[in-house]
């Protein structure tokens, strides 16, 4: 083995190293401080590429590949803005908590802060929003800094998959020649032979890390089995998450042994896929009017992180009861501050050991079967609207959906309207969504990104706002090879903001809030080579939907909306399930 130059010989050694960690694929964004690193990306025969012309949907594609995979995509850019772009993904895996290896090429050391072009400050440049950083030490042909720098790709690994997982930020700083060019001297002849373990590493990776989970101790288990025990009342609460967890079967056990309900947010992994009663219609009914006639629970279990639903949020806020908030990195994601208790533990392994400390529960359970009724009563009247508006677009996806599928939900209205109208179904079906920071950016390449690493059928729902802010993402559907049903909910601007107390000032709110923009999407079509279709009823769309779904290549179905008269809707909904729970 030879290698033509330093850089190359660095580069190399490293993504060697990411190999044999088991990374598989990588997204790569081009420019010119970052050819060694791309080159030995793109030359690496166990490591597929994915090639995006912009670093913001590079970094969101590889947010979905490991939302779907839990494993990082490592993505690569050059010095300057490029880096910058990253952001706005680096956030979101933060706070979502997804596993992201970020490697950012410099210019060298001498030329910061020289005002020397296209040189930015890089250290540190994403602050806290990783969970380590390091400026990787310049290459050079060196036995130990060759063990370092696979030492340190190891370390990066660990924590960008450790508790909680996250992005990890690697800068690299490189001088010319940045290509394969054959420098005489720069590395040593024989160098290759008389270091073998820092050329080509151990078979297995450098550094094998072995990764435990938090558990209680004893006394802590029964002190929390003694409290579940003695409750009459108790309810179990999944919130967002990217797989399950606690794992379906466990929390299937958990609620065997105790009587208490499932209320799982669409999010969660435990809305769908499970041979049991999951309740998924509490954003309609957990509202004063009812639950003033219910007594509280007397303990509440809490999984993921915070529940989409508001209703669901404030209901836990009213209730004065125990409320154990299980966290395996101990992160205080409670933003009502009512939680009682933090269990820092392994949500399955905390579950398992929770079901063999309880006793076998009495059948006879009033509780369970008022928050079933409700829930009975709640999708009785959804599935007798008979009106076209943006929840019902949520109800006929979560519907006819396949089993399996991956199923990715935009924010603002989209996330809001499967939580209330996306029917609890035993199909196989994972639904993310982009939660950790809830923006609109980088949707397109987010599902996009999931639905490269998957061969289930991808179908992603997004308003039209989300779709202007992404469109460039479509590219991928071409360049990652893709294929995907788009289901764009047209209502001419942002209609969340109905939502809101603003809606009652105009001026300013259609104009600064609302947003109409005017836009025809249809041209999108011919630029990035897919089907588009629009559709103005809901029995179109359920007619169009389906024919997606078994039709090859992307479709795009645009759904004709009016926001404030499918908000209209949603009230008219709610406020039947209400007065009948409450008469």
């Amino acid at each position: 083995m030879t290698h033509p130059n330093r850089n190359t010989l660095w580069a190399e050694t490293f993504v060697d190293e990411v190999a044999k960690a088991g990374i598989d694929a990588v997204c790569l964004a081009p420019g010119s401080r970052s050819t060694p690193l791309t080159v030995a990306f793109a030359t690496h025969d166990d490591i597929e590429v994915f090639s995006h012309l912009d670093e913001r949907s590079a970094a969101f594609f590889a947010l979905g590949r490991a939302k779907r995979t839990g494993t990082p995509t490592p993505i690569v850019c050059t010095s300057g803005t490029a880096a910058a772009n990253f952001h706005p993904a680096i956030i979101e895996a933060d706070r979502a908590r997804v596993p992201m290896l970020v490697c950012t090429a410099d210019r060298p050391p001498e030329l910061r802060d020289s005002g020397a072009n296209q040189t930015v400050d890089q250290e540190k440049l994403y602050g806290d929003a990783v969970r380590w950083y390091a400026d990787i030490a310049e290459p050079e042909a060196s036995a130990r800094k060759l063990r370092y720098l696979r030492t340190t790709t190891a370390r990066a690994l660990t924590s960008a998959t450790g508790t909680p997982p996250g992005p990890v930020h690697l800068n690299f700083p490189f001088r010319k020649p940045l290509e394969p060019t054959a420098v005489p001297g720069d590395v040593p002849d024989g160098f290759e032979d008389e270091h073998p373990l820092a050329v080509t590493g151990r078979d297995e990776p450098f550094v094998t890390v072995s990764q435990g989970v938090p558990e209680l101790d004893p006394e802590s288990l029964v002190s929390i089995a003694e409290t579940v025990s003695d409750a009459e009342r108790g309810l179990l609460v999944v919130g967002p998450a990217d797989a399950p967890t606690p794992t379906r079967d466990s929390l299937s056990q958990l609620a065997d042994k105790t009587g208490f309900p499932i209320l799982a947010d669409p999010l969660s992994g435990h809305r769908f896929g499970h041979d049991r009663t999951i309740i998924g219609g509490y954003d309609s009914y957990l509202v004063r009017d009812v639950t003033d006639e219910w007594p509280d629970p007397d303990v509440v279990i809490r999984f993921g992180a915070s529940p989409t639903s508001k209703t669901l949020r404030q209901y836990l806020e009213r209730t004065d009861t125990r409320q154990y908030l299980v966290d395996a990195a101990g992160g205080w994601r409670e933003a009502t501050f009512t939680a009682t208790d933090l269990v820092v533990a392994d949500p399955t392994r905390f579950v398992r050991r929770l079901v063999g400390e309880l006793p076998e529960r009495s059948e006879s359970d009033d509780w369970s079967a008022s928050f079933e009724r409700a829930d009975s009563c709640h999708w009785e009247h959804v599935e007798q609207s008979n009106d076209h508006f943006e929840g019902g677009v949520l109800a006929a996806v979560t519907e006819l959906v396949p089993d399996p599928a991956t199923l990715f939900v935009s924010n603002s209205m989209p996330v809001r309207d499967i939580d209330r109208f996306g029917k609890p179904r035993s199909a196989d079906v994972t639904v993310l969504g982009n939660r950790g920071a809830s923006g609109i950016d980088g949707i397109i390449s987010t599902a996009l990104g999931a639905g490269s690493a998957t061969t289930d059928p991808v179908v992603l729902v997004l308003g039209d706002i989300a779709y202007y802010h992404d469109m460039n993402g479509l590219l991928a559907l071409t360049r990652s090879g893709v294929d995907a049903t788009i289901v764009e909910i047209n209502n001419d601007g942002g209609g969340i903001f109905h939502m809101l107390p603003i809606e009652s000032f105009d001026p300013p709110f259609t104009g600064q809030f609302r947003t109409p923009h005017g836009l025809d999407f249809e041209a999108t079509e011919g630029l990035y080579d897919l089907d588009f279709d629009r559709v103005e009823t809901l029995s179109e769309f359920r007619e169009r939907f389906q024919t997606s779904l078994n039709t090859a290549g992307t479709q795009v179905i645009e759904v004709i909306t009016d926001a404030d008269a499918s908000h209209r809707v949603r009230e008219s909904i709610q406020e039947s399930v209400v007065r009948d729970l409450s008469d």
